[in-house]
């Protein structure tokens, strides 16, 4: 059976250097599934599965997302991602992680977790007495290079393998199985230390990766619980994933001032999000190749683009253009189940880039997968 992506969009307050700055709001909520923009010389409305406001807290956000559905969906033996997306700094990393100013030694206020963390919470309630065995992988790609953000030592590059079994995967991979939600949360602030970010003109913590944290669930049907522990019958193993995807926002050079290392990652950040299907990302390494940040071309197709027309009419889908297609190729166009989080800010000055992602999760209500 064919199910859709569900697309959903958040809307950040404004900071306090964009009021300080006069910045007008420019974008508002229509009660919980529509985004109106209304600006000089724009007036749209773009419909969604879900919207939340400035105000909307952490857990209403969870709660209202469908993550709860999507973790029992994972210990059924489902592959299921969510992925943030949006503009540099407009709330991708807070949905879902929370505060990055946190360590395990001063943690997140319990109303400031994110999606990551009431998931995992909630997939530890799930696993008392079901027979669960639970392991977490995190990796980013940076530079075109999947690197994993668990293994000890320096970061080397991992080799993507494809099998027909498997489809795209990162080959060693370090796994590592927990069973608190202490333990999963040390691996998400351990890696999350690891990625690489920088500051520029508007975000002080740009992401400079895309980062993909992968729980692992393995269960055996007819297993049931009871006082004295899980009880096993006849059934087969089922293995589920619940992966988080954490892309690293598009930039416009002119606005971030991002110079040397910060414009060669800015464009293979924004040519691997061209290729996943934004067509901000398109006119940002024009521009960013005019003025000397030279890198790989960008690639021809556009998945999402690709993926959102009727399957008897669409040509052939590039996911080989970038490593972040590769791995997002069964939550985009296969067996996976699928939420996406447009995160975009109020701003004036940020319209385009606000434009080009709610048309971009528009678009992507059209795209379906068959798990």
């Amino acid at each position: 059976q064919a199910t859709p992506l569900s697309p959903l969009a958040r809307v950040r307050p404004l900071t306090c250097a964009e009021s300080r700055r006069g910045d007008r709001r420019a974008v508002r909520s229509l009660g919980d599934s529509a985004v109106h923009v209304s600006a000089a010389r724009h007036d749209a409305t773009f419909g969604f599965s879900a919207v939340f406001d400035a105000g909307t807290s952490q857990e209403a956000v969870f709660e209202g997302s469908g993550m709860r559905e999507l973790v029992e969906l994972a210990v059924g033996g489902f592959a299921c991602t969510v992925f943030a997306f949006g503009q540099t700094g407009s709330g991708k990393t807070y949905t879902l992680m929370g505060p990055l100013a946190q360590s395990e030694a001063r943690p997140a206020a319990p109303c400031a977790l994110g999606l990551m963390q009431r998931s995992f919470a909630c997939l530890l309630e799930q696993s008392w007495g079901a027979g669960l065995a639970l392991s977490a992988s995190y990796v980013e790609i940076y530079n075109e290079q999947v690197r994993d953000l668990l293994s000890p030592g320096p970061p080397c590059a991992l080799p993507l393998r494809w099998s027909k079994s498997r489809g795209f995967y990162v080959e060693n991979q370090l796994s590592v199985e927990f069973e608190s939600l202490e333990a999963v949360t040390a691996l998400l602030l351990e890696g999350s230390r690891r990625r690489r970010s920088s500051a520029h003109a508007l975000n002080k913590h740009s992401s400079r990766s895309h980062a993909l944290l992968t729980v692992h669930v393995r269960s055996r049907a007819g297993v049931t619980s009871s006082p004295a522990g899980p009880q096993h019958g006849a059934g087969s193993s089922r293995q589920g994933t619940l992966c988080f995807v954490d892309l690293a926002g598009s930039e416009r050079v002119k606005d971030t001032g991002s110079t040397g290392e910060l414009c060669v990652e800015a464009n293979n950040i924004n040519r691997s999000l061209l290729a996943l299907g934004e067509a901000r990302a398109a006119r940002g390494a024009a521009r960013r190749r005019r003025r000397g940040c030279h890198g790989a071309p960008p690639p021809a197709g556009h998945c999402i683009s690709l993926l959102a027309k009727p399957r008897g009419k669409r040509p052939h889908v590039p996911y080989r253009d970038s490593k972040l297609t590769r791995l997002l190729a069964r939550a985009l166009g296969g067996s996976g189940i699928t939420l996406m989080v447009a995160c975009v800010s109020p701003s004036s000055r940020c319209l385009s880039e606000t434009l080009s992602t709610l048309r971009y999760a528009s678009r992507a209500r059209s795209v379906t997968t068959r798990p």
